[in-house]
């Protein structure tokens, strides 16, 4: 019962883990470009797993290296892809869509290609899990808006991509410690990094005005280096003037804090099954809503407490499957 429950724990609290980096995100992406923050967040991500791997260990080898480094880029795919549909809208419709998107793919491949199996209660849950992700993302209070074809397949492009990130991690070998994350963060670095520094160079170019490059655009997204990045909703109603050094330290701690959430994904999955671990880490906006509760005073919708505690539910009866 023990081993059963641990990787749900673990994918639980990797998802609101992950919930609170995005909060940290989007609070600094209100100062900065997303995409600065992305690659402050992601170069402080690869030094919390360089510190990781120093106190874990673990095998290099070049099947998991690439592995990493395919994670790395299809996350950087999904960060891409959902930042275009967010500035698409409307939020209410698509920030859910993605999150059950990235719940159901690996589902899918845990079920089909891998031939997972689990009890009555365990698929009961899935399915209250997925109902728990439609309410935690959903925004209220948004006027009701059609998506748009293009919204809607850029949203479903980048729950494939995030649910293939978990698809590739899950196939590095438990030998490996955290270097496939090391080689992911390494790529999404180099890659986040490099765009930014061609911003840097063209704003320079233009009027020798770094900061049009570097300060955040009108309409502020938060963003991590995997993607998950919908935390518009959560800092709306900010009142603290963020300044660039405070905006820094907070994508910083972005970065940690998603570093983490990513090795204790990855320990739940060597550690149980794909399909209850992606369903349960859908569930990553539970901990910005939380967050924007408690911090940032604001009114958490009874729908979403609703979510928060179906989430719980669905939680409790996966570690059963």
């Amino acid at each position: 019962m023990l081993s059963l429950m641990i990787p749900a724990t673990l994918a639980l609290v990797g998802a609101l883990t992950y919930g609170a980096a995005d909060f940290l995100g989007g609070l600094s992406a209100r100062r900065l470009r997303s995409i600065v923050v992305t690659s402050l967040a992601a170069f402080a991500g690869l030094l919390a797993f360089l510190l990781l791997h120093l106190a874990w260990g673990g095998s290099w080898s070049a099947a998991d290296t690439l592995w990493g480094i395919g994670a790395g880029l299809v996350g950087v795919v999904a960060l891409m892809l959902l930042y275009a549909c967010l500035a698409i809208g409307p939020m209410s419709i698509l920030s859910p869509l993605t999150a059950v998107v990235s719940a159901i793919a690996p589902m899918l491949w845990g079920l089909l290609a891998k031939g997972e199996t689990l009890s009555l209660v365990g698929y009961a849950g899935l399915g209250i899990a997925l109902v728990a992700v439609v309410l935690v993302g959903f925004i209220p209070g948004e006027k009701v808006v059609r998506p748009s074809l293009r919204g809607v397949i850029m949203a479903i492009g980048s729950g494939v991509a995030i649910g293939g990130f978990l698809i590739i991690l899950d196939h590095t070998s438990p030998s490996s410690g955290f270097t496939p994350l090391i080689a992911g963060r390494a790529t999404s670095t180099l890659v986040t990094g490099a765009i930014v520094a061609v911003m840097v160079l063209v704003a320079l170019r233009r009027d020798g005005a770094a900061s049009r490059a570097i300060d955040a655009s009108p309409i502020p997204l938060g963003g991590t280096p995997t993607g998950h990045g919908d935390v518009e909703h959560a800092t709306q109603t900010l009142s603290v003037r963020i300044t660039r050094q405070r905006a820094v330290i907070l994508a910083v701690g972005c970065g940690v804090l998603d570093a983490a959430a990513n090795a204790l994904l990855l320990i739940a999955l060597r550690t149980g099954d794909l399909t209850v671990v992606s369903a349960l880490t859908a569930l990553y906006p539970g901990g910005t809503i939380l967050l924007a509760g408690v911090v940032l005073r604001e009114r958490v919708a009874g729908i979403q407490w609703l979510g928060l505690v179906l989430a719980l539910l669905a939680g409790g009866m996966l570690a059963l499957a």
